[in-house]
């Protein structure tokens, strides 16, 4: 094992680093995807550098890890900004305030309004088919609301 650690060529930190990345194909979350790039780095220095010895091309893979990681995590943090649309992807949350008419009874605390061509469950106070109501708020699929004013 000695001999192979003091023996370790470029090829040896290419393989490496290409097998990273390829680890990295099959998870997520970019963490091989950095250490692999840093083993690339250290197998490149070493060809330009033959006699670079193994303690130091252990110590440069572990900085260059390091150091590959924390830049790319400060990226990501300076690149990620508010959403112009905050309200993607959160079904319902446009019907907030806006006025409906009951579609179906609110019995037990349960019924249904209807908004464009889609059926919604709302929760509120038990009312009759076709009671103006207005929705005041969301619980995952269930629109809240009260009787319109």
């Amino acid at each position: 094992m000695w001999d192979y650690l003091q023996n370790l060529s470029f090829w040896d930190w290419l393989a490496f680093g290409s097998v990273l990345l390829i680890l990295e194909v099959f998870g997520v979350g970019g963490y091989l995807l950095w250490t692999g790039l840093a083993a690339a780095i250290v197998g490149a220095l070493l060809y330009l550098f033959p006699g670079l010895p193994w303690a130091w091309q252990l110590l440069l893979f572990g900085c260059l890890s390091i150091l590959t990681a924390v830049f790319w995590w400060r990226r990501q943090r300076a690149a990620a900004k508010p959403s112009d649309q905050p309200g993607l992807n959160q079904r319902g949350s446009e019907l907030q305030g806006r006025q409906f008419v009951l579609h179906e009874a609110i019995v037990g605390g349960r019924g249904k309004i209807k908004a464009g061509d889609s059926l919604w469950l709302v929760t509120g106070p038990d009312l009759p088919a076709g009671t103006p109501i207005k929705v005041v708020g969301q619980d995952g699929v269930l629109l809240k609301v009260q009787q319109a004013d």
